[in-house]
């Protein structure tokens, strides 16, 4: 059975007048994401587990699973205050909620959550991209050039500029490198 590929309800939240829902970040214990989010949406919260479609094989069988977006992540949206904090940290399999501590969750702005949504209902084929931000170390990963480090200089769709230098000699040389091969240092 094909499991839809936004699992996410909509779901009242109770709010204290002080603060108002926002979404936040949930870390999970490997493979967990679908039962953290199903004991949050027992607990009456507002849980959005973004996910793919992916093939597997089975005992020689390809079927088409899904699979989440981001493992090891879901999202909630809620007003934070600490009993909220507090019931929703006590959740079988989370490890924690993203942010500055336990009582101080980021919160994740709306436009970031529905754009992962739009994508996600598209059911349009994703890829894992490294998160990488013009001035980072970086590594390479692949081809003839794996395990290089050096600086990225330049980001443009599927290249990107890599500089690598010899600090003693304070010389440095660049290099277009696919993407795709690129990780942080």
């Amino acid at each position: 059975m094909l499991q839809s590929p936004v699992a996410r309800t909509t779901t009242a939240t109770t709010s204290a007048p002080s603060q108002s829902p926002a979404w936040y970040a949930l870390w999970t214990h490997s493979r967990c994401e679908h039962v953290v989010r199903d004991q949050l949406l027992a607990k009456g919260y507002n849980a959005f587990l973004p996910t793919v479609d992916v093939w597997s094989r089975r005992r020689g069988a390809r079927r088409l699973n899904a699979a989440p977006m981001f493992p090891g992540y879901l999202f909630v949206r809620h007003a934070m205050d600490r009993r909220a904090c507090t019931d929703v940290c006590a959740v079988r399999g989370l490890v924690r909620m993203l942010g500055a501590g336990w009582d101080r969750p980021a919160p994740i702005a709306d436009q970031e959550i529905d754009a992962i949504e739009r994508v996600a209902t598209a059911r349009m084929p994703v890829l894992p991209y490294p998160y990488l931000t013009e001035g980072q170390r970086a590594r390479i990963t692949a081809g003839p050039l794996s395990g290089l480090e050096g600086r990225l200089v330049e980001v443009r769709s599927r290249q990107g500029l890599l500089v690598l230098s010899v600090e003693l000699l304070q010389r440095s040389v660049a290099v277009v490198v696919d993407a795709t091969e690129v990780t942080p240092a």
